[in-house]
């Protein structure tokens, strides 16, 4: 009798064994199955993920070629591919979309397929909202087969900033046009009227000549900046001597500073070379000694000093070498809060002075484009009521050939006061 229940208790165990064994064997069979479906994907034998849309045939492909932030959303939301200027952007984060408002959009074209369009300014990755500019961006959203959808994601923030900067540029160009112009047509017609008194003729002509100068100095720094509003150099490189821009720059406004007794002073180090543009350079430097001589008062001194330093302790480069200029006026100064603009088109310090003195507010602006073309530099410093000293520095260039072969190592003079 215990020989039999032995035996029975034997043959129930082979049997659950076999059962076991044939289950596992299904099991596996099934797996080994799924695995050799997935390996023409380049799918490593491993535990079977969780299943993810895949992609159309092709779309991989067009979306690593596209300017636009990607974002492929599965039908949970999930993100099943983004750019990597998605995650850049803080579009995308720990597998999901970071944007409430996206998502929302998303969610909507999944319902109806819908392709839709909104324009969003996000806040910068690591940045509070008042710390810097948001990000202006353009969303589009289209279905991508029966379960995905597609976000694209355009970048528009500099493109916004230039379209700022042109409506403000022609408004203010108009405005500074129309000053001049109108200036113009009230005393032509007050010369009409006061025909017949030669000396009211003589005084309104003499203002007529006033206004059409600042006119004539407005449009050429209006095509100034424009030449250099690019930040590239628009003709091949050459070397130029800082002694005759200085000279040059000087000249420039000579009649202004003697009729102010105001005294230019020019010294530092001579014979040194810029590589560049002439012209520009020169519209530089003129700006710069010209606004020191307008904003100092009478029997003052204006000094321009030239050095050689060394570029690693400016710009950055382990080699070669900077020409440093400075332009050192003691006129009225500039106020903390107006260093930072002053380099902007059209703005002034002292607005009803720039008017008496011709200013245009396009001279600094000027500067800015000429020193970033050429590799460069312009710093202010300044303290209101004891003048200002703007600094230009630009990459070092050499003599040409035959200067470098005709002269020998020249003495530096003592520093000249010229006026």
């Amino acid at each position: 009798m215990d020989v039999n229940v032995a035996a029975a208790a034997a043959c129930a165990i082979a049997g659950l064994g076999v059962g076991l064994t044939a289950s596992i064997a299904f099991r596996w069979s099934e797996r080994e199955q799924g695995r050799g479906k997935g390996s023409s994907s380049g799918r490593t034998p491993g535990p079977e993920p969780l299943q993810e849309p895949a992609l159309p045939p092709g779309v991989d492909t067009v979306l690593s070629v596209l300017r636009s932030c990607a974002i492929v959303l599965g039908d949970g939301d999930e993100v099943v591919k983004a750019s990597s200027a998605a995650y850049a952007m803080g579009l995308v984060r720990g597998g999901r979309v970071a944007v409430d408002q996206m998502l929302s959009l998303a969610r909507a074209t999944r319902r109806d397929g819908e392709i839709r369009q909104i324009e969003l300014e996000l806040t910068r990755p690591g940045a509070s909202a008042r710390a810097a500019e948001p990000l202006a961006v353009s969303v589009r959203v289209a279905p991508l087969g029966s379960r995905l959808v597609l976000v694209l994601v355009e970048d528009r923030t500099e493109r916004r900033r230039i379209e700022a900067i042109r409506r403000d540029f022609v408004a203010n160009v108009s405005h500074e046009l129309k000053t001049p112009v109108g200036a113009l047509s009230l005393l032509s017609e007050a010369v009409a009227d006061a025909s017949d008194d030669p000396e009211a003729v003589q005084r309104f002509a003499g203002r007529m000549q006033v206004e059409a100068t600042r006119l004539a100095s407005l449009v050429q720094e209006i095509i100034d900046l424009s030449r250099v509003q690019d930040d590239q150099l628009k003709v091949d490189p050459e070397p130029v001597a800082v002694d005759e821009l200085i000279a040059e720059a000087i000249d420039r406004c000579r009649q202004t500073a003697a009729a102010k007794q105001i005294v230019i002073a020019a010294g530092g180090t001579t014979g040194l070379y810029l590589v560049g543009n002439r012209g520009q350079l020169a519209a530089a430097l003129g700006n710069l000694v010209e606004n020191a001589v307008n904003y100092s008062p009478p029997r003052t001194r204006v000094a321009i000093a030239t050095r050689r330093i060394s570029s690693a302790a400016v710009l950055g480069e382990a080699d070669g070498e900077l020409i440093e200029i400075s332009v050192t006026d003691q006129g009225i100064g500039i106020s903390e809060k107006d260093r930072e603009r002053i380099f902007e088109r059209f703005y002034r310090v002292d607005p009803a002075r720039s008017r008496l003195t011709g200013g245009t507010g396009l001279g600094l602006s000027i500067v800015k484009h000429v020193a970033a073309s050429h590799r460069g530099t312009v710093s202010v410093w300044s303290v209101e009521g004891q003048g200002s000293t703007f600094t230009l520095r630009l990459p070092a260039g050499q003599a040409p050939v035959e200067d470098r072969a005709s002269s020998a190592a020249p003495t530096l003079p003592a520093p000249e006061a010229r006026s």
